[in-house]
């Protein structure tokens, strides 16, 4: 069965670098939120709400119901947005897999937000200040937690992938 990874956490927290690796190593679509977004942007000139999560939804149904697994990358930091995820999963068919990226290491997770660089050109990155403040909503749903503090991206998606189980070739 084919499947969505939905991968979700705040910036600097390491979900841009763990969702890669896995599509990297399964040949997975990879479908990213600030890149939906700032193409919205750029060609529409106007302020970005939920639209880009829902050119998204559509890009990765699209994908599944071709038989192609996708992996999603965003922050997804409310109920309803994880919610709409798994819709799309269950309207392709296919198995949807919640990940939550943290970083419990509060001062490596700033260090992380003050210190990269944007790889989507024109996206203006968040500053420590508004990832602590940023909403983000408590879980309801069952997800694999990947926390990255400490641990190199090599070390996080082994643990992924062991988290993941059966269906996914070891590193």
């Amino acid at each position: 069965m084919t499947a969505l990874y939905i991968f979700s956490g705040l910036p600097g927290a390491g979900k841009t670098t763990l969702a890669r690796g896995l599509a990297r190593r399964i040949g997975a679509a990879y479908v990213r939120i600030d890149t939906v977004e700032q193409g919205l942007r750029d060609l529409c000139r106007f302020e970005v709400q939920g639209e880009g999560y829902r050119l998204a939804y559509r890009v990765a149904e699209d994908n599944l119901r071709v038989g192609v697994a996708v992996v999603a990358d965003s922050c997804n930091p409310i109920e309803l947005t994880r919610r709409e995820w798994e819709e799309v999963a269950a309207r392709a068919g296919a198995r949807a897999v919640n990940v939550e990226v943290i970083c419990s290491d509060q001062g490596e997770h700033r260090r992380r937000v003050e210190t990269r660089e944007s790889t989507v050109p024109g996206l203006k990155l968040p500053r420590w200040d508004d990832v602590a403040r940023r909403e983000y909503e408590a879980w309801t749903r069952e997800r694999i937690v990947v926390d990255t503090a400490g641990r190199s991206e090599d070390e996080s998606l082994a643990e992924f992938l062991k988290a993941l189980g059966a269906g996914v070739p070891p590193i």
